[in-house]
């Protein structure tokens, strides 16, 4: 099967910590030689798009805006359509830049939506207990990423999906999820590239996250071996990624296999 579209990863699969993965720049390369489209879909909720493009390319990649694709603009597109134009917004960093510029007010006053991303030190009892007495008051909650936990310079780190459990349960409501694992997103993110979930594939590091909601979305799953990647999580997933390979560097030579096969 031709592989025709990718949605890849980034943190774990482009790049750790600071520094692009060994092969990222030659595997972005490739794609663009071969005219296969792609998104970066990553589930960070710290950084707008700018700062985030702006970071790759201080790695040496060629990275452009449009080429980024992430849970708050997929939140805010998901927000506007429902007419929840007020956000109480749990989160770190400038995230917010993407929020405000699809119209959206950001305020803790009688908020229409509770939208959680990856607020770190930011999750106090205080602003737990303000996004709870929010939701008690009928405002629904958005969660723009479940993850468990993220590889942090110093080791895991717990991610958003604690936190926002802990809300659901507080609050004995569902949050509705905006970035991956949910099929919306991987759907959103194909629709921009013009590429259908059979014919493209998802990269990343998370066997669940990445490529287990992305097999589930009906798209092909290749599991890295770099980032938070663990043997452990691979063998206790509920779902067996297509491909498994050491790292990205190797995404090339899995792609012109599969288009000679």
């Amino acid at each position: 099967m031709r592989i025709k579209g990718m949605l890849i990863d980034l943190d774990g699969v482009i790049y750790t910590g600071d520094a692009p993965v060994p092969g990222a720049a030659p595997a972005l390369a490739y794609l663009r030689e071969q005219d296969i489209p792609f998104r970066f879909v990553s589930n960070t909720t710290r950084r707008c798009r700018e700062t985030i493009a702006a970071r790759l390319r201080s790695m040496g990649l060629i990275v452009d805006v449009s080429e980024i694709f992430t849970p708050a603009v997929a939140a805010a597109a998901w927000l506007s359509k429902k007419g929840y134009y007020s956000c109480n917004v749990l989160f770190t960093g400038d995230m917010d830049r993407d929020l405000s510029a699809a119209g959206l007010s950001l305020t803790s006053d009688d908020p229409s939506a509770v939208v959680i991303g990856d607020a770190g030190d930011a999750f106090t009892y205080q602003a737990m207990t303000r996004a709870f007495r929010d939701l008690l008051q009928g405002a629904a909650l958005v969660a723009l990423e479940v993850d468990r936990y993220w590889m942090g310079p110093g080791g895991l780190m717990l991610s958003a999906g604690p936190y926002v459990k802990a809300l659901e349960y507080a609050a004995s409501t569902e949050a509705v999820l905006i970035g991956k694992p949910s099929g919306a997103f991987f759907t959103m993110a194909l629709e921009s590239i013009g590429i259908g979930a059979a014919d493209a594939a998802m990269a990343g590091d998370d066997v669940i996250t990445d490529t287990g909601g992305a097999m589930q979305a009906g798209m092909k799953g290749i599991l890295v071996r770099t980032g938070k990647y663990r043997d452990d999580a691979l063998r206790t997933a509920p779902v067996r990624p297509d491909y498994i390979i050491g790292s990205i560097a190797e995404l090339p030579a899995l792609l012109a296999r599969e288009a000679g096969a």
